[in-house]
């Protein structure tokens, strides 16, 4: 046999084992899978009926009766339960986004809380700040800033200091504490602490100037901007999905949050020629020193008039998540009562 017809003999040879394999995986394939109309291999049953027996949207349950600050929200009017109700779907079903609030949570509520407690604001204003910021350090497209999002003139007006190298809008606690000096005023000239709260998002004027108009004086009988009418809706919805976690769908462990991180402050009434250099002195880093720092704006601090700053650092080892998580142990004993 020459070495051409030997070639041709191999090639032959693979080819029909070739055909037996498509052939077997062909049968095979014929006993796993079915198909639809359209010839989709779906397993084990055709797509319509999977997809109608496995799959299915819920609407998430309304409660009869809800409340704000201690103020009753009248949940028998149809239009603040479709209002609410909006609210509630779209912050259920958006769950990385609301998943992110407890874990947001965890860290700064209880940053907040005392806080609010202190100017004798009602704990359900800490649920503007999730709506305002997502908890976070935010910057709107108009120019709003920090987790309470305010914008710098008005920033001034409640005092916090705004310059090329301090942002005190980015400081938890004192950009928490002007929050409330406006929520105070407001709840004096409106009456009402539903009102106070859409006034942060609507101006004052801009609440009373409707109030006239339409000689009404409680926030469900106005006719106010969808943005607004939303705000207060939508507080209330992240307000009843946090404190029902479970009852539209959240599940999570302690593990999962992000923990309160233990802090010391250093205080600081002289300039600061570099940051690095300072976190380098406690033994951080300059990222690090920004995270629990974000109102510091700059590498460096002037100081001029030897004004006191405090200046959070994590405890000693206080970056291992490891040891953060066994210093919360006997402090949170059910995550899901926190909110």
């Amino acid at each position: 046999m020459t070495s051409e017809n030997k070639n041709q003999k191999t090639l032959l040879q693979f080819l029909t084992f070739v055909l037996i394999v498509v052939g077997l995986f062909n049968l095979l394939k014929g006993f796993v899978f079915s198909t639809d109309k359209d010839d989709n291999p779906i397993a084990p049953k055709n797509y319509k009926e999977s997809f109608q027996e496995d799959y299915g949207i819920y609407a998430p349950p309304i409660p009869d009766n809800m409340e704000f600050a201690g103020e009753e929200v009248p949940m028998d009017n149809f239009d603040v339960r479709e209002g609410f109700d909006r609210e509630l779907l779209v912050n259920t079903y958006w769950q990385s986004h609301t998943m992110l609030f407890f874990k947001m949570a965890a860290r700064f509520f209880p940053m907040i809380e005392p806080v609010l407690a202190e100017h004798g604001i009602p704990e359900d204003f800490k649920y503007i700040a999730v709506v305002e910021s997502d908890l976070r350090q935010a910057t709107s497209p108009a120019g709003a800033k920090g987790m309470w999002q305010f914008m710098r003139g008005t920033a001034k007006d409640y005092g916090l200091e705004i310059n090329e190298q301090i942002d005190e809008r980015y400081h938890v606690e004192k950009a928490t504490a002007a929050a409330c000096k406006y929520f105070k005023e407001s709840k004096e000239e409106f009456g009402t602490w539903t009102l106070a709260a859409a006034s942060y998002n609507r101006g004052r004027q801009g609440i009373q100037r409707q109030m006239d108009r339409q000689k009404q004086d409680g926030f469900y009988d106005l006719l106010l901007t969808t943005e607004t009418q939303r705000y207060i809706y939508r507080v209330l919805a992240v307000k009843y999905i946090m404190q029902h976690p479970e009852k539209y769908g959240f599940h999570f462990r302690k593990k999962d949050l992000y923990l309160k991180i233990p802090t010391y402050t250093v205080k600081i009434d002289s300039s600061v020629s570099h940051f690095a250099d300072f976190a380098k002195k406690h033994d951080i880093n300059y990222k690090i020193l920004k995270y629990f720092n974000p109102w510091l704006r700059e590498t460096s601090l002037n100081n001029p008039r030897n004004k006191t700053y405090e200046i959070k650092i994590p405890e000693e080892g206080m970056r291992s998540w490891e040891k953060i998580k066994a210093r919360n142990s006997q402090e949170i004993k059910n995550p899901k009562k926190q909110f």
